[in-house]
């Protein structure tokens, strides 16, 4: 089986504009997360998806391997699908690996590859067990909740599920809460099949595209993994690297 590993690099972020390019540590946020891609022992290579000839030349000048997409895709899946079109290569799989995690752990990306040992699996990604209150309340920190089999049943920014009869406090207490991690694998056929997919009522209402599949029929299979997930959404999170540094 042969997987790619792609990740979507915008340069016009409405939250973080040029956020790939800036600097952390002594290098640009997109090559750390490639180079951490780089140590996973199951892609058989790395590509980078970029609409913004800056990031481009930028990849290119580290020695990473990029391909220009469209400025007009409207998530970071219909460019990896544009990408691993271009790439033209007899891929299996492809994982979407987020652009904006400098120091996702190349496990997370060899334990979502796993998912795909199983001819049956179409979709997957990764979870991690919720572990304070302020991770369980947050609508920011979207929620999974998981059937006996590891499938996904449904994504929310709430809570979920609610407790009945106990304090909010005390929910952690009484229940297990997953998170969902944001990195994505699909086989190439169901990578063109959910690229056509229209926006669903489910993914407008709580604007996580993943519903999309969901509501349309696709099972999501989930990998719980232990690692914490740190993204840069705004330039204040760059305050949540220094742990990493």
């Amino acid at each position: 089986m042969k997987i790619i590993g792609i990740i979507p690099a915008r340069y016009a972020s409405t939250r973080f504009p040029g956020k790939p390019l800036i600097d952390i540590a002594g290098k640009s946020m997109i090559q750390r997360v490639f180079e951490q891609a780089k140590k996973s022992t199951c892609l058989a290579e790395v590509i980078v998806a970029t609409d913004d000839a800056r990031i481009e030349q930028h990849v290119k000048a580290f020695g990473g391997n990029v391909i220009m997409t469209a400025e007009t895709h409207q998530s970071g899946t219909d460019r990896c699908f544009e990408a691993i079109q271009k790439y033209n290569d007899n891929a299996d799989v492809v994982i979407n690996i987020q652009g904006d995690e400098p120091f996702i752990q190349p496990q997370q990306i060899d334990l979502l590859a796993a998912c795909f040992n199983s001819n049956d699996v179409q979709l997957a990604t990764l979870i991690k067990k919720v572990s304070n209150n302020e991770e369980l309340f947050n609508v920011n920190t979207p929620k999974v909740i998981i059937d006996k089999n590891g499938n996904a049943i449904y994504f929310s920014r709430q809570t979920i599920p609610s407790i009945r009869e106990k304090q909010t406090s005390d929910w952690l207490l009484n229940h297990t809460f997953y998170k969902h991690i944001g990195i994505y694998g699909y086989t190439i056929k169901a990578l063109s099949e959910i690229t056509v997919l229209q926006p669903s009522a489910l993914e407008r209402a709580e604007g996580l595209e993943q519903l999309r599949w969901i509501e349309n029929g696709y099972k999501i299979k989930v990998n719980v993994t232990d690692f914490e997930s740190v993204a840069i959404d705004v330039p204040d999170d760059l305050k949540k690297l220094t742990k990493f540094l």
